[in-house]
């Protein structure tokens, strides 16, 4: 099946110029063609169409994933957080009392894999030793990538400490390209680097939409 994903404003990737109307039409887990919404609509009729608000751009990119998924917990609601609090847990002796088996760090990382789709995270960097968090980070669609340098502290969102958006993006949006990307609700991406990634709107992984916000 073809989708066209439409947004008010296309950034396609590094260097390349942003597109006002632009779209992606996909097809499977691929992208088939990237071009102004109007030209794609009109060539490819019987897609089905998504127009989302804001920018669209190339999926983004989280380094330090061992750091984030491995040595971070993230408290189950509602059963943990009335004693833990909401707050992810990290640091070695405070990780030593929670006493984690390697189920609840599985389930800790999968809970921290949803929050980074629903940041616009399409890939993550590191090196996964623990089995549980590596199978969470499989199953959540997200491409887990060898460990990358980083500067910043590592954080849920890969736009922290970053001097432009374009730094985060994982990959182009060109035909041929997997079909990862995600919208967010800034009018450039200069204004996506001052607001940060919470205000992501969509996720697309494969061609799925693994994310969307309500």
């Amino acid at each position: 099946m073809l989708t066209l994903h439409a947004a008010e404003l296309l950034v396609a990737g590094p260097g390349r110029a942003a597109l006002p109307g632009g779209a992606v039409l996909v097809e499977g887990d691929r992208i088939a063609r990237v071009g102004p919404y109007e030209e794609l609509g009109a060539a490819f009729a019987h897609a089905r169409v998504r127009r989302w608000p804001g920018v669209l751009t190339p999926g983004l990119l989280v380094r330090g994933a061992d750091e984030l998924l491995e040595r971070t917990y993230y408290p189950d609601h509602p059963s943990e957080t009335a004693e833990l609090g909401a707050d992810p847990i990290s640091g070695a002796e405070a990780l030593a009392d929670l006493r984690l088996t390697e189920s609840r760090r599985g389930n800790s990382a999968r809970r921290a894999t949803q929050k980074l789709l629903a940041r616009g995270v399409v890939a993550v960097a590191g090196r996964l030793t623990v089995p549980a968090v590596r199978t969470a980070v499989v199953r959540s669609g997200l491409t887990l990538l060898p460990p990358l340098p980083y500067g910043a502290p590592p954080s849920l969102d890969p736009l922290a400490g970053v001097a432009a958006a374009e730094e985060a993006f994982h990959g182009v949006l060109e035909a041929g390209a997997p079909a990862r990307f995600a919208v967010f609700a800034a009018s450039d991406a200069r204004d996506l680097l001052a607001q940060g990634s919470t205000g992501c709107v969509a996720t697309v992984v494969a061609g799925r939409l693994l994310h969307r916000r309500r």
